[in-house]
């Protein structure tokens, strides 16, 4: 069955096969067992089904899931998308969505409107889950949220460069940062404005 559906539309925004294990730069800042101090290593491992990282002295397996990214495309009264020009790596300069970490201590809706108001000033009330991404390269997935623009007015910040408001026939798709705002704009579009024709994917 897997093999029949394949990678899923999340894959659209990977740019490497899957199956790698964890990524050698997340690899590298997990190097001793939480459980005893002794050095983890990589590999086989009785009782699992694939090679994890695992300490040999206790047994102990690391495992390492993906964090969880929740971002938001703001939509204003007018209709248009709001977006930020970071101010941070990664991405400084370019265009992206609102978005950041969930917190252990709450959910995804609390999590798209702390981080939009944190990024832009503004104040949103999500709606529609536009889509989900898979970024391997960074071991995380990102949830977008179509978003309702409630109150505020645009704050720079540290993380914000420049914020502002685009009409849907004027995205700036040569300056968009990540490929996982690329493909929440996309999905916003054919779900809105599926007469607009954005570029290849």
């Amino acid at each position: 069955m897997a093999n029949r559906l394949g990678r899923g539309p999340d894959a659209r925004s990977t740019e490497i096969d899957s199956g790698r294990g964890v990524p050698p730069w997340l690899a590298a800042t997990l190097k001793y067992c939480s459980r005893c101090g002794a050095a983890l290593t990589y590999g086989p491992f009785e009782g699992e089904d694939r090679h994890r990282l695992g300490c040999d002295a206790c047994g102990f397996i690391a495992y390492v899931n993906p964090r969880l990214v929740v971002s938001t495309i703001p939509v204003t009264a007018d209709g248009e998308v709001v977006l930020l020009r970071r101010g941070i790596e990664p991405g400084y300069g370019s265009w992206a969505q609102p978005g950041g970490f969930l917190e252990v201590d709450e959910t995804v809706t609390e999590a798209a409107i702390r981080e939009t108001l944190e990024e832009t000033g503004l104040i949103v009330e999500p709606g529609q889950i536009l889509g989900l991404y898979t970024r391997l390269e960074a071991a995380v997935v990102v949830i977008a949220f179509e978003a309702a623009v409630a109150h505020g007015s645009f704050q720079l910040n540290p993380e914000a460069l420049e914020i502002e408001a685009f009409a849907p026939a004027a995205i700036p798709w040569e300056g968009i940062g990540f490929t996982t705002t690329r493909w929440a704009l996309h999905d916003w579009l054919r779900l809105r404005h599926p007469e607009l024709q954005p570029p290849s994917e």
